[in-house]
């Protein structure tokens, strides 16, 4: 099974860019019109409405792969904290079972004790004993003192555990803190999308939500497709894109009845065998780079500067992907969008 994972960055590489992606969206998020209003001016046309949509459509995909990838960053801190919490409680109950053997070594020398250990050695009735005494009072002190030693190894052991688990902690509050506010964006840019939509007739909201080209005029039937694909593993993601066509938009979603469009992308790899990342900005490392003119179906195609689309390549100038709320996972042109990479997962 191939798979493509990226390296494991630090808590404190994962804060940060967690805070960089929250301060960007923030600042992609500022309302469009005094007061947030999505209304559209008097004698705005159908075509300047849907401009305007299509710009709160593509903020709201931009918070959406934000979101995504804060959702992945707190899932991971969070299984990480569970880790270090399970380890932090068996290293303490191994510390606790040190301080009671080496408390019950001391009670029993005490009692046992009606002289001091050097003045029963210095009392010893002949050599032999003397010696055995000897031999046995260098062994205790020696284990004694190896406890000692252990005993404080554990002790660090767990107050590193402790304070790993604390700084994980935070970068699990960080990821929620961030998850909940591109929520927020996300929400308040589609609802704003819809008020503007909601101005226009059944046929001009039909056109604002519509490709830029007619896509359907260009479909590429499967079998074309996988026949054209350059790997059986590519054959498959095809496969499954296609089987997808018609479900809903949903962002955050990876199936199996709705799909944002990495969901979409990263589900139809899977059945293929290929572990991709969840967002298009992780997507776009995975995999071999292709030009435009390489093209060929099953490749990841990436678009807009912040690499915040991607869809699925099947041919013919086509793509499928999961466009945005309120439309159906479809084919469109694959330069229906300014597209800016493309890379070949297996």
């Amino acid at each position: 099974m191939a798979q493509h994972r990226k390296r494991p960055r630090s808590v404190a590489q994962r804060t940060v860019s967690l805070r960089t992606a929250a301060a960007t969206l923030t600042l992609a998020g500022a309302p469009l019109a005094a007061g947030g209003a999505a209304v559209a001016a008097p004698g705005t046309t159908a075509a300047e409405v849907r401009q305007q949509v299509d710009e709160l459509h593509h903020e709201a995909e931009e918070a959406t792969e934000a979101y995504n990838a804060a959702k992945e960053t707190a899932g991971r801190a969070e299984e990480h904290l569970d880790r270090l919490r399970d380890q932090a409680a068996r290293r303490t109950d191994e510390l606790n079972a040190l301080r009671r053997d080496l408390g019950a070594q001391a009670a029993a020398e005490y009692r046992a004790a009606g002289l001091p250990a050097s003045l029963q050695l210095a009392l010893a009735a002949d050599p032999d004993e003397y010696l055995e005494r000897a031999a046995a009072l260098d062994r205790a002190g020696s284990r004694r003192a190896d406890a000692v030693a252990v005993l404080g190894n554990e002790l660090l052991a767990v107050e590193r555990l402790k304070a790993e688990a604390e700084e994980e902690s935070d970068v699990l509050a960080d990821a929620r803190s961030a998850a909940a506010e591109h929520r927020e964006t996300i929400e308040r840019r589609l609802a704003e999308a819809e008020e503007l939509l909601a101005g226009l007739t059944a046929q001009e909201r039909a056109a604002a939500l519509a490709e830029p080209a007619d896509a359907a005029t260009g479909a590429v039937p499967l079998a074309a497709a996988q026949d054209a694909s350059p790997s059986a593993r590519a054959a498959a993601a095809v496969a499954f894109a296609y089987a997808q066509l018609g479900k809903p938009y949903g962002w955050g979603a990876t199936g199996p009845d709705a799909f944002d469009c990495s969901g979409l992308t990263q589900a139809a790899w899977r059945t293929a065998g290929v572990s991709l990342p969840r967002t298009s900005y992780s997507q776009v490392s995975a995999g071999t780079r292709v030009s435009r003119d390489q093209l060929a179906p099953g490749d990841l195609v990436f678009y807009y500067s912040g690499v915040s689309h991607v869809g699925i390549y099947v041919g013919d100038g086509q793509i499928i992907h999961a466009a945005r709320s309120g439309t159906p996972v479809r084919m469109a042109p694959v330069d229906s969008m300014p597209l800016v990479a493309a890379t070949r997962p297996a």
